[in-house]
């Protein structure tokens, strides 16, 4: 049976082994995914038993991105840009990293809610890994302009540097104006407003003014659930339209499962089952 992991601290929370096991009942496969509580300072010492072990894959959560990048052997593009990683596929001793958090939220973004980015202005808050992994492919959308804000401005800086210099992103930088900024300098409204920050999974408020909605924006938040609803709130009380990130959740998962399986799973049949179950529950 291969097995397949996710791994994080916090664990218990996350859906991932539901998602995957759909994925796996829906598209004929076999296969065993579970959750892995992995301690703060032993996140290389886990992924190395599960090398021996002879598992096939695992996902990466909180707070350990950044060392499943390092702990690779070869990158995604996406991953090389991001400096973190979400995914990575086990083939005996070599580990391969992938991130594709990015892919799923403009997946989300545009097949599930319906929201094309080509030529809009987006607005991404947040630089550390979440926001790292999202920005070449929302860069590859091809908004008109995409800002990167961030608290501290230099870490933003950088990372738009690190995108502006890649080979692969020449021929998007072309159609799209990117650019960096702290939180207090973001000039003009947005289409579209995606919280990457750790503002929601921390309890803290929005960390932008409302005036960086246009009427009618999409704002959304990469967190689900109760973690998310202080930001939707602020959103639907100043005009904008609210999203969660139940579907980037499941689209990256679908990502993973692509890359581990080589079959494409039906992520949208998937996240309408999850949200009737949330709603039911609720």
């Amino acid at each position: 049976m291969d097995k397949y992991f996710v791994l994080g601290n916090p664990i218990q929370h996350s859906k991932s082994p539901q998602i995957h096991a759909r994925f796996a009942e829906l598209t004929g496969q076999t296969l065993e995914y579970e959750r892995l509580l992995t301690p703060l300072d032993g996140f290389a010492a886990t992924l190395a038993q599960l090398v021996q072990s002879g598992a096939r894959g695992c996902n990466v959560t909180v707070p350990f991105k950044f060392e499943a990048f390092q702990a690779a052997g070869t990158h995604t593009d996406r991953a090389q840009l991001a400096q973190a990683a979400n995914t990575l596929k086990l083939d005996g001793n070599s580990i391969h990293a992938d991130n594709t958090d990015g892919v799923g939220l403009v997946n989300d973004i545009q097949n599930n809610a319906g929201v094309s980015l080509a030529g809009r202005d987006v607005l991404l808050i947040g630089a550390g890994g979440a926001g790292a992994g999202a920005l070449a492919p929302l860069l590859a959308a091809g908004p008109r302009r995409l800002v990167l804000a961030n608290r501290t401005r230099a870490k933003a800086d950088a990372l738009v540097l690190r995108h502006t210099l890649h080979p692969s992103l020449q021929q998007a930088l072309q159609k799209t104006e990117l650019s960096a900024q702290d939180l207090q300098g973001i000039a003009g409204s947005f289409d579209v407003v995606i919280n990457a920050s750790a503002s929601s999974l921390s309890g803290g408020g929005v960390p932008v003014d409302s005036r960086v909605l246009k009427p009618g924006a999409l704002a959304y938040d990469m967190m689900y659930g109760p973690a998310a609803a202080g930001f939707m709130t602020w959103a639907r009380e100043h005009g904008a339209t609210p999203r969660d990130g139940l579907g980037m959740l499941v689209e990256q998962a679908a990502e993973a499962f692509a890359l581990w399986r080589g079959v494409r799973p039906p992520s949208q049949q998937v996240l309408q089952e999850m949200r009737a179950a949330m709603q039911t529950q609720a």
